[in-house]
C-alpha cells in the first residue's frame, strides 16, 4: 500500500468513525425523545382514565339522584315501605356494601327492598344485584328476619337484560316520562330472600 493509499484509507476510516459517532448520538437523541413521548403518553392515558372514571361516577350519581324521588313514591305507594334511605353504605369486618336505595317496614309487612340503579344495565349489574342480595344478612343482621326482594332500575335496559332480570326474580323499573315506573308483568312473582333462603311464591 502506497503512502497515498494509506492516507486515503485512514481518511475513509476516520470519516466512517465520525459517521458512526454521529449516528450513535442521533440514536441516543431519538431514544430520549421516545422515552419522553412514552412518559407523556402514559400520563395522558392516566389522565383520560381519571376523567372517564369521574364522568362515570358523575353520571351514576345523576342517575341515582334522578331515580330517588320516583322510586321513593313507588316504594311507599306500591310496597308500603315505612323507611326509605338513599345511598346507604355500611362497613363490617373490613368489608363494605353500598345500596343505591333501601326501604323497609317493621310492622305487619316486615319486608325490605333493595334497589340497584344503573344508567345502562349489563350482565355485571345483574350479577352485582345477586351478590348484594346473597350477602345482605352479613351486613344488615338487624334485618335478617325480614322478607326481602330486589328492584333493578335502569335508564337503558336492553331487552335481553330485562328478560334476565325477571328470570332472576327481580322487579324491573324503567324510565317513563322522566320517572321510574315498574316494568314487570302482572304475572311476575318476585324471588324473596330471608333467613338464608330464597323463595319464589307460587
Amino acid at each position: 500500500m502506497t503512502d497515498q493509499e494509506l492516507e486515503e484509507f485512514t481518511a475513509r476510516l476516520a470519516a466512517s468513525h465520525e459517521e458512526s459517532r454521529r449516528e450513535i448520538r442521533e440514536n441516543r437523541r431519538e431514544i430520549r425523545e421516545l422515552r419522553a413521548f412514552q412518559r407523556e403518553t402514559t400520563q395522558q392515558i392516566k389522565e383520560l382514565g381519571r376523567q372517564i372514571g369521574g364522568l362515570g361516577r358523575k353520571f351514576g350519581s345523576l342517575t341515582e339522584g334522578m331515580a330517588f324521588p320516583s322510586m321513593q313514591r313507588l316504594l311507599r305507594e306500591r310496597f308500603r315501605m315505612e323507611f326509605i334511605i338513599p345511598r346507604l353504605e355500611i362497613t363490617r369486618r373490613g368489608q363494605s356494601m353500598e345500596l343505591d336505595v333501601f326501604g323497609y317496614s317493621s310492622g305487619e309487612e316486615n319486608r325490605a327492598v333493595v334497589v340497584e340503579v344503573k344508567s345502562r344495565l349489563d350482565q355485571q349489574g345483574i350479577e352485582q344485584m345477586e351478590r348484594t342480595m346473597a350477602r345482605f344478612d352479613e351486613f344488615f343482621p338487624e334485618h335478617r328476619g325480614k322478607q326481602r326482594f330486589g328492584i333493578v332500575a335502569a335508564v337503558d335496559c336492553p331487552p335481553a337484560m330485562g328478560t334476565q332480570v325477571h328470570q332472576r326474580g327481580f322487579y324491573l323499573a324503567r324510565i317513563q316520562d322522566e320517572l321510574f315506573v315498574l316494568d314487570s308483568p302482572e304475572s311476575f312473582r318476585p324471588r324473596y330472600f330471608g333467613n338464608g333462603e330464597t323463595i319464589r311464591p307460587e
